[in-house]
């Protein structure tokens, strides 16, 4: 039996994706079948709604997806896990209190509240029971720090139980600082040279790859918005896979 994604992540194993922001169940199929460890599925920056996200995680199958959810609200990180996802990625979860609610949205009783209804996830009730004694160990929560106010609790929220890993939003943290887009400020760079310290320092109770994981998806970023020819497409993810770093 394969490890889920929450484990290989907690292993600190090298996790490639390209983010996708297209309704493109034949290009998602194109990613899934060059080789790529996890597909990233940005609903909080495209137009993607809940059923458009289910039939591209059934093109994607059986890569596992991962969603940056539009809103980091229990609705929300219900009905991504209820189509299939493998796990969430939270944007602008500044507090601790936050990130532990979070936890409570994806896990089931005892460890959370995630409520049950028939859905993807375990084939629309054909697999409950077998869903559910997996469901929490293999569902993996990300939180995404990228405001001034994460950053003053990011040892906290490091500390949350359940919380998987922790990715860095510099351009919304600039914004955050007054400093809109400017990245390469010292004010923002400061900022997240803090925030890795503090999250490699917690590496045994994070995803150690998490902060590289999300580079090479901002590194694939054009690979996955590009309107190009298929067979390009196709070429280009798998020389991606090919040439992955070790």
């Amino acid at each position: 039996m394969s490890s889920s994604f929450r484990t290989r992540l907690r292993s600190g194993e090298r996790l490639i994706a390209p983010l996708v922001t297209l309704n493109s169940p034949a290009a998602v199929e194109l990613l899934s079948e060059v080789g790529f460890d996890w597909l990233f599925i940005d609903a909080e920056h495209s137009p993607l709604d809940t059923a458009q996200m289910q039939a591209l995680m059934q093109a994607a199958a059986p890569t596992p997806c991962v969603v940056r959810l539009s809103a980091s609200d229990e609705m929300h990180v219900k009905r991504a896990l209820d189509i299939g996802a493998a796990g969430i990625i939270a944007p602008q979860v500044n507090s601790v209190e936050h990130a532990q609610r979070i936890v409570q949205y994806a896990k089931y009783a005892p460890a959370g509240q995630r409520g049950m209804g028939i859905a993807r996830a375990h084939r629309y009730g054909l697999r409950v029971r077998e869903y559910l004694q997996n469901a929490n160990d293999d569902t993996a929560v990300i939180v995404q720090a990228e405001h001034r106010d994460a950053v003053a609790q990011i040892e906290e929220i490091v500390r949350v139980e359940g919380v998987d890993g922790v990715l860095i939003g510099p351009y919304d943290l600039s914004a955050s600082l007054g400093r809109p887009g400017n990245v390469d400020h010292a004010d923002v760079r400061e900022c997240v040279l803090m925030e890795n310290v503090v999250i490699g320092a917690h590496s045994a109770m994070l995803a150690p790859a998490t902060r590289i994981t999300f580079a090479f998806v901002m590194s694939l970023h054009g690979l996955a918005l590009r309107s190009m020819p298929r067979i390009f497409l196709d070429a280009a993810a798998a020389d991606t896979m090919q040439r992955r770093p070790l």
